[in-house]
């Protein structure tokens, strides 16, 4: 059996855009004819997709098959963690949840993860011409090396060749890729096959001095310096992506009609669903942290998180549940999606003690729902259809689109269907609950707002319930998959790269 050729992307450290660029590389070689996967060994993200074989995987692995132009699953990603707070996080395995760990207990146990990284590893070249690798972290982590699983482990297994990537803009390029190639082992640095510098923005003439002294100080060349990409249309995996304390602000829309405020839960969870409503002409997305921020906003966002009743916790303790509350009896519509709708209930229960001790806490009392926490997970994906309910959804009963559901909580309504109706149909049951008239909705289904004629549809009835002249302009430019694979092939040494791979495609489409 013929298995296929391999090329894996590692940095020097984390959020040095190892995932956008293994994205451009799927689109680039899925161009040129390849049958491409990608593979990323062990992730750390609560950002999560549910697959075509009905497991979760990290979003980043998603769109990187979607540019590849095939179905994401479970080996493409075999194992993922969930952050649920300081050094605990939720094991996911071939898509499966089997348990929460601190990072003692992990570090130790990780080593009988191998079998399952090289049995996923195994079938993806088994089914295809290329599986463009992705790292995480740094590969220099001398600590970790014991029990590594997602490095230079993978790439020894997979015989492949290694570009190395620093971010630019951060600043200390030139170092961290000295620094990283000096930390590997002798075996392990030949395996780093060229160098590349991401996120460049200024005068290339400038940089050339520091580019010579790279290719002579690590005898490597440089492959690429690829430029900074604006508005770049690929959903974020890291928190640091967010605005609020210890993220990045998101840059105000221009001319923008609506306001949108997303509450940014210090857990929080499966963000990248809000991308698209970012990129929509004449609105403004803003992620709150502090009651003082909230202001006066048109729609109000409860988002995903990964340990509900802490997150509820710190929402009443830092006087954001009691601001959301009252700025709902204003008039501003609200959206919880997950564990914000669980949120939005009247109580959130934990009898077994999943997210840590046991117990039950008051919800913000907007929705009539109670939600209990249960051992068994929810995943799956579903077809979903809106049902026809006055408010947010007004102008979008009928609509039909395709959503997928991550939780353990169940969110049961206190109401009857009557009084309390459900927005949603999917898979043949109601889901969700709306109150207020419609204006305060909420769901367990992630990827509503990914529906161009959802979101616009919902954006359109806060404008007329506010009084604002908003129409939807031009639809977001969404393919960030090419726009990364056009800068690849412009400023990255393709010929080099192919020729560490090997020849064309095995099985040209």
């Amino acid at each position: 059996m013929t298995l296929a050729r391999t090329i894996m992307v590692q940095g020097t450290g984390s959020s040095v855009g190892k995932s956008v660029l293994v994205t451009g590389l799927c689109r680039l070689f899925a161009e040129d004819g390849w049958r491409v996967a990608p593979f990323k060994a062990q992730n750390m993200s609560n950002n999560a997709v549910v697959t075509a074989d009905g497991g979760e995987i990290g979003v980043a692995q998603a769109v990187q098959a979607a540019a590849a132009g095939i179905p994401a699953t479970v080996d493409m990603n075999p194992v993922l963690l969930k952050p649920e707070g300081p050094a605990v996080s939720q094991v996911v395995v071939r898509g499966r949840a089997v348990g929460r760990m601190g990072a003692r207990e992990y570090h130790q146990w990780r080593r009988r993860l191998w079998p399952v990284v090289r049995r996923s590893l195994g079938d993806l070249r088994a089914g295809h011409d290329l599986v463009v690798i992705e790292g995480a972290g740094s590969p220099a982590e001398v600590n970790l090396r014991a029990t590594d699983l997602v490095n230079m482990r993978v790439a020894r297994a997979a015989d492949a060749p290694v570009l190395l990537v620093a971010d630019i803009d951060r600043g200390g390029a030139l170092a961290a890729l000295v620094g990283t190639l000096a930390l590997l082992t002798p075996t392990d640095r030949r395996r780093v096959r060229g160098l590349v510098i991401n996120r460049f923005r200024g005068d290339r003439s400038l940089l050339e001095p520091g580019l010579d002294f790279l290719e002579r100080r690590t005898r490597r060349p440089v492959v690429g310096v690829i430029p900074w990409l604006d508005q770049l249309a690929v959903p974020p995996e890291d928190s640091l992506e967010l605005g609020g304390p210890g993220g990045r602000p998101v840059a105000p829309a221009p001319g923008a009609t609506l306001d949108v405020a997303i509450v940014r839960l210090p857990r929080v969870a499966n963000f990248d669903e809000f991308w698209a409503l970012e990129r929509e002409p004449g609105v403004r997305v803003r992620w709150v942290a502090r009651a003082a921020d909230l202001g006066d906003p048109d729609l109000c966002i409860l988002p995903g998180s990964k340990a509900t009743l802490a997150d509820l916790a710190a929402l009443r303790a830092g006087g954001l549940a009691a601001a959301l509350g009252a700025v709902v009896e204003r008039g501003t519509a609200c959206l919880g999606i997950c564990g914000g709708y669980q949120m939005l209930g009247e109580e959130v229960a934990d009898p077994a003690g999943l997210e840590g001790s046991p117990g039950a806490m008051p919800g913000l009392g907007l929705l009539p729902v109670r939600t209990v926490l249960e051992a068994r997970k929810v995943v799956r994906r579903v077809r979903v259809r809106v049902r026809p309910v006055a408010g947010l959804l007004a102008a979008a009963a009928g609509v039909e689109l395709s959503g997928y559901e991550i939780h353990q909580g169940r969110a049961r309504r206190t109401a009857p269907l009557g009084s309390a109706p459900a927005p949603f149909t999917a898979a043949g049951r109601p889901e969700g609950a709306v109150a207020a008239g419609g204006w305060v909705l909420g769901s367990h289904l992630h990827g509503l707002l990914h529906d161009a004629t959802l979101r616009r549809a919902l954006l359109g009835a806060v404008a007329r319930r506010r009084g604002r002249r908003w129409a939807p302009g031009a639809p977001p430019a969404l393919d960030g998959a090419g726009q990364v694979a056009a800068a690849l092939r412009e400023h990255l040494d393709l010929d080099r790269v192919r020729s560490w791979i090997g020849g064309a495609p095995c099985s040209p489409r």
